[in-house]
């Protein structure tokens, strides 16, 4: 696979191909050599062009975040293109929503949105170059195939390049209707492909918006309020300006800030060490005990409307004479993306060039349109690839403060977060509290079910229709919201990551409670969601019961396992895609470890497959640190952790030994994937503690000591 820099000439030709906004003139992606086009170009379509050398581009319309669409979008353009992978171009597109849709990197949707718009792309232009050779050879179209990016003639073998049908092709009306390959043909989708960014990630390469330089740029480094609830008064930059290297300090009244912009980012990162700044309290200074504390009181009380309400909760509770309750904590999380939040930004003469890392590139230029005022049409944006993403660039907030940094500067900049201003300044997975009850009824089933979940604004509470609704004649889901001046945002799998661990552990302990095998707790209650549901099913209980079936098989649930061995099950629908984990723990000198994770995927059709491994497999490690370490509070409107030493993370000493994934084979085309593999992780750990000790965690993180 060739990854081509894209000189200022060829971005040019290659943007004008593709239609559309300009980017900036940035040797985007990797080394500095060129493949060089000449002659006619074929395009029939934004997503690919081939030249009269048989030079086949791909574009890829979508942020890549980590997550591999880079890689895998154009894996679904080749196959049905018929060309070699290893023999084609991929380049990041240009921002046109008018050629290529909604270019966004959120709930898992690039492959789930663009699988048949891109099958059918490739497949128009194959249609295309085989009516080309017919028309050339004066011979019946059916006559000809296509493979390895060329037409053949069956009857006489005698084959054309695609290079050498492009001039042909171009002239000729792009069909409405193609004919798409037959799947049991494909020959590149479902296999595995190395990430087409590999070798440059580990030599270096400049890939990111971090890396950015550009002529006579300074670089910006901000002094950002201390707390929530606080604003800019005012600042004295006397001792800054002296600092070597700081060569101007602005305020952005716009975002609360003060820059500080210099010839390096240590020397600006100096310059804002000295900077004095009064800030003044505009707001309420928040904690997390006030949150904690107004959770309690809002669980307490039923929501206004239930956002799920089948039977009669109240009259089950009341009648019955088993009620278990629980209540579950999540706390408030950082995105913590090892790429920090940067932007390139030159605004001169009501015109603004910008390049950095966004999940949603087109929201980010309106954003800094209005910000500065100026038509989205003088805004150019450019994308590289991006340090992490995680929800945390859903938010414009980078491009429109480097924007308004340089307009106000009158330099183009590269404005830079340090790791302590991303902790102070994030948009934080809002905490959550749970508070569960249910009834067991004098038949060993659940007659009733009530979640009341109250969630810092910003945040959904609880999922309504979320398994094990549809399975309980009684259920009802009380949703609350907690205002606050705390930015809250989506934080990878939004929702389901807090959800799963409140739904998939209490359903555990009622498992239990019952005497009966959770595995067969969720199999018997997807039985009736199938033959007898209660209302909305909103998920499938056969995709459900595939990867159940495939996870217990796989992990050996239910048979004897090696002494000090434990192991518990989760499993979890979102974003289209469902996911069960069995965790297995082992107790080592009284200390408890997370060895191995088994993870069965039911996501459709794979298209990379080691892609995709990596991917569930990172939502895992993911998942597991987020757990067992890393949480959020906040003192009186600050964040108490500055950085990874109070933040803390997963290191490899307590990493699993082997995570083990599986996908249940599937005709169905791709759903989900980025997201999925998290939320079942937390409760699979959580059950798989109390099969160790007996003792439920009901409070994330779980910060274990000696059991």
């Amino acid at each position: 696979m060739i990854d081509q820099t894209l000189s200022r000439r060829h971005f040019l030709k290659v943007t004008s191909i593709a239609g559309g906004g300009m980017m900036l003139g940035f040797s985007l992606l990797t080394d500095a050599e060129t493949v060089k086009q000449a002659g006619a170009v074929f395009s029939p379509n934004a997503y690919v062009s081939i030249d009269s050398n048989g030079l086949v581009t791909l574009m890829s319309p979508n942020p890549e975040i980590g997550q591999g669409v880079k890689t895998a979008l154009p894996m679904i353009l080749a196959e049905e293109l018929e060309v070699k992978w290893d023999t084609v171009a991929v380049e990041m597109a240009p921002l046109d929503p008018s050629k290529f849709g909604a270019q966004v990197a959120g709930g898992s949707g690039a492959i789930r949105g663009r699988y048949m718009p891109i099958r059918n792309a490739g497949a128009t232009a194959r249609q295309m170059l085989l009516s080309a050779a017919a028309q050339q050879w004066g011979v019946n179209e059916a006559d000809c195939y296509a493979e390895n990016a060329f037409v053949i003639h069956k009857p006489t073998g005698k084959k054309l390049s695609y290079g050498e049908l492009a001039a042909k092709a171009a002239t000729l009306p792009v069909p409405a209707n193609v004919k798409l390959k037959d799947p049991k043909d494909f020959k590149i989708i479902g296999t595995r492909v190395p990430n087409i960014d590999n070798h440059k990630i580990v030599t270096g390469k400049p890939l990111y918006g971090i890396d950015t330089r550009r002529e006579g740029m300074l670089f910006a480094i901000v002094a950002r309020p201390p707390a929530f609830g606080k604003t800019l008064k005012s600042f004295d930059d006397t001792e800054t300006r002296k600092v070597a290297g700081v060569k101007n300090v602005v305020a952005v009244p716009q975002r609360n800030v003060v820059a500080v912009l210099a010839t390096s980012t240590w020397a600006a990162k100096k310059g804002r060490d000295v900077l004095k700044v009064v800030w003044e309290d505009t707001g309420k200074l928040e904690s997390t005990t006030d949150h904690i504390a107004s959770f309690t009181e809002l669980l307490s009380k039923k929501a206004d409307k239930p956002s799920r309400n089948d039977g009669d909760v109240d009259a089950a509770l009341n009648g019955s004479t088993k009620v278990i309750e629980a209540v579950y904590e999540v706390p408030a999380l950082s995105h913590a993306n090892m790429e920090p939040l940067n932007f390139f930004a030159d605004v001169r003469d009501g015109k603004a060039e910008l390049y950095g890392p966004t999940q949603v590139p087109a929201s980010l230029r309106s954003a800094v349109a209005k910000a500065l005022n100026i038509p989205e049409a003088n805004i150019t944006l450019g994308m590289p690839r991006q340090g992490g993403g995680f929800g945390r660039k859903l938010q414009p907030d980078n491009g429109v403060e480097a924007a308004l940094i340089s307009a106000a500067a009158k330099v183009p900049v590269q404005m830079l977060w340090m790791r302590e201003d991303d902790m102070q300044g994030d948009y934080y997975r809002p905490s959550t509290m749970f508070k569960y009850r249910a009834t067991i009824g004098p038949d060993n089933t659940i007659t009733a079910w009530h979640i009341n979940a109250a969630v810092l604004s910003g945040g959904r509470a609880s999922i309504a229709d979320g398994f094990p609704a549809a399975t309980i004649a009684n259920f009802r889901v009380d949703n609350h919201s907690l205002q606050t001046n705390i930015q809250t945002g989506p934080w990878r799998a939004p929702t389901s990551n807090s959800v799963a661990f409140a739904d998939e552990s209490f359903l555990d302990e009622l498992a239990h409670e019952m005497k009966k095998d959770p595995v067969a707790l969720h199999l018997e209650l997807l039985e009736i969601a199938k033959k007898q549901p209660v209302g909305k099913v909103a998920y499938d209980p056969e995709k459900f019961k595939s990867v159940i079936n495939l996870v217990t098989e796989m992990s050996g649930w239910g048979k004897t396992k090696k002494p000090n061995v434990y192991q518990g099950f989760a499993t979890h629908f979102s974003f289209s895609t469902y996911a069960a984990h069995v965790a297995e723990i082992t107790k080592i000198n009284g200390q408890l470890r997370v060895t191995k994770v088994y993870c069965a995927v039911n996501c459709g059709r794979v298209v990379n497959q080691s892609g995709a491994e990596n991917q569930v497999e990172g939502a895992i490690v993911d998942g597991l640190s987020h757990s067992m370490f890393s949480k959020v509070t906040f003192n009186k409107g600050a964040v108490e952790q500055t950085n990874f030493h109070t933040y803390k993370f997963l290191k490899m000493k307590d990493a699993p030994l082997e995570v083990i994934v599986k996908f249940v084979p599937s005709e169905d085309p791709p759903t989900g994937l980025g997201e999925p593999g998290l939320p079942p992780t937390a409760p699979a750990v959580a059950n798989a503690i109390f099969a160790a000790t007996g003792k439920r965690y009901r409070k994330l993180p779980f910060e274990l000591g000696k059991v």
